[in-house]
């Protein structure tokens, strides 16, 4: 499929299988239909974070965790053993979950390249979403998303799990009121030390794994051995690198924080592999910069600053997730690792009364059930998502090609710059939705 290719044909093409079956199955109305509080969620990417996720779900009161699914048979029966699911409800197909009309929400929790994809086709089936990190594999789709949950009535809750956590809202609260002045730059950082993903070799994929499902909606290429199961994060073809693994959280809640709105105007970046020497395509070392002009006026212009280095145990305020907001009557320093400070003018410690908190899974999850249930606002909703993940995309494609972008934010197209311009968006398989055998 033409990476031209409008939203119409893109969702026609990706979801004509899904729709299809779903208006032909039979089943019962989903919860928000039935008026009962009880919730039928089913499960998509049976890794570690996912199951994860699924025992914060089950733990919610009300809610049936009825469907586990996984490309990979191995995967898929020890997510059903261990979260208790009938091995008949433990599929390989997306669709069997899709098509089940009593499903009121699905988890995404995939490699990235299908975040967004799994993500359209639960919205046109008619469900709700919860969506994890990072929300989609670029700009172009994730904005596709955005579209199809306004217009199915979906709610998608991004994985950015800050938004929900106790302790970021009554800091952000802060900031809102004033308590460092005008807030005018901030600046977030992902400093760690990963693991080299070493040399793979292409090879046949293993018995038990469907590659060709795994592969999905991207262009097919081979199986390689440290490509699939926790390495694709480091691939172009199906990850977003650490900004969008790790970074996207910082990111998030810098933006966040920062009170902006919408997308930069420019971003300039520098970096690279300054570090390992193996198969990995994203930086390991990474300096970005976004400028939000606001109507271009002192006062309202800001700069956001993202700062990476994945071969390091040094980090700022003794953690490695942190950002440091930086106002005209002070300064914040905030990790999503529970940690926080306030200072004045000249460095004063500023008294506050927030607990301390870390990133807080279980409230986000609640939050999502009882937006679906009707009671609560989603914290992190598709458009949410949709800008913070943006920032990782628009980061990692300056960092690629050496050079500052211009971006046009009502659009979403980089300007004066057509091969910039083109990873806004991605090719994808004609094939991939062709109905297989349950």
């Amino acid at each position: 499929m033409s990476d031209r290719t409008s939203r119409r044909d893109f969702l026609g093409h990706a979801s004509a299988g899904a729709l299809a079956a779903a208006a032909l199955s039979a089943g019962g109305a989903p919860a928000a239909q039935r008026g009962e509080d009880r919730l039928v969620v089913g499960l998509i990417g049976c890794g570690g974070r996912g199951v994860h996720n699924a025992r914060s779900f089950k733990s919610v009161p009300g809610v049936e965790l009825a469907y586990v699914c996984d490309v990979d048979e191995g995967r898929r029966s020890a997510a059903a053993k261990s979260l208790s699911v009938d091995a008949g409800r433990a599929v390989a197909d997306l669709r069997r979950i899709l098509d089940d009309k009593r499903v009121d929400a699905v988890i995404v929790a995939t490699p990235d390249h299908w975040h967004s994809p799994a993500a359209i086709l639960a919205c046109e089936a008619g469900k709700h979403v919860y969506v994890e990190k990072p929300i989609s594999h670029n700009i172009r789709e994730s904005r596709l998303l955005v579209e199809a949950a306004e217009r199915n009535s979906s709610l998608v809750q991004h994985g950015t799990q800050c938004r929900s956590t106790s302790m970021m809202i009554e800091a952000v609260k802060l900031l809102r009121d004033g308590v460092i002045g005008e807030v005018l730059q901030a600046k977030c950082w992902n400093i760690q030390r990963r693991s080299s993903i070493g040399r793979g070799e292409n090879v046949e994929p293993p018995a038990g794994l469907d590659y060709d499902s795994w592969v999905g909606p991207a262009p097919m290429i081979p199986y390689r051995t440290n490509r699939v199961h926790h390495r694709w994060t480091w691939w172009r073809h199906f990850g977003a690198g650490d900004m969008g693994n790790d970074g996207v959280h910082d990111i998030d809640y810098t933006r966040w924080g920062l009170g902006v709105d919408g997308h930069p105007s420019k971003v300039s970046a520098l970096g690279g592999k300054f570090f390992f020497d193996d198969d990995g395509e994203f930086p390991d070392t990474q300096q970005v910069t976004f400028e939000y002009p606001g109507d271009g006026k002192p006062g309202n212009r800001r700069l956001l600053v993202y700062e990476q280095r994945l071969w390091s145990t040094n980090y700022p305020h003794q953690c490695d997730s942190g950002a440091e907001f930086y106002g005209t009557k002070g300064q914040m320093f905030l990790s999503r690792r529970g940690k926080i400070e306030v200072l004045g003018d000249r460095n004063v410690k500023v008294p506050i009364s927030i607990e301390p908190r870390a990133q807080d899974d279980a409230a986000h999850v609640r939050n999502f059930c009882d937006a679906v249930r009707g009671r609560a606002t989603l914290t992190a909703d598709a458009l949410t998502g949709h800008l913070s993940t943006s920032l990782c995309h628009l980061g990692n494609i300056a960092t690629r090609l050496g050079r500052s972008l211009d971006f046009d934010s009502q659009a979403e197209q980089i300007l004066g710059d057509e091969e910039a311009d083109a990873l806004v968006r991605r090719d994808y398989r004609e094939h991939w939705s062709t109905p297989r055998e349950a």
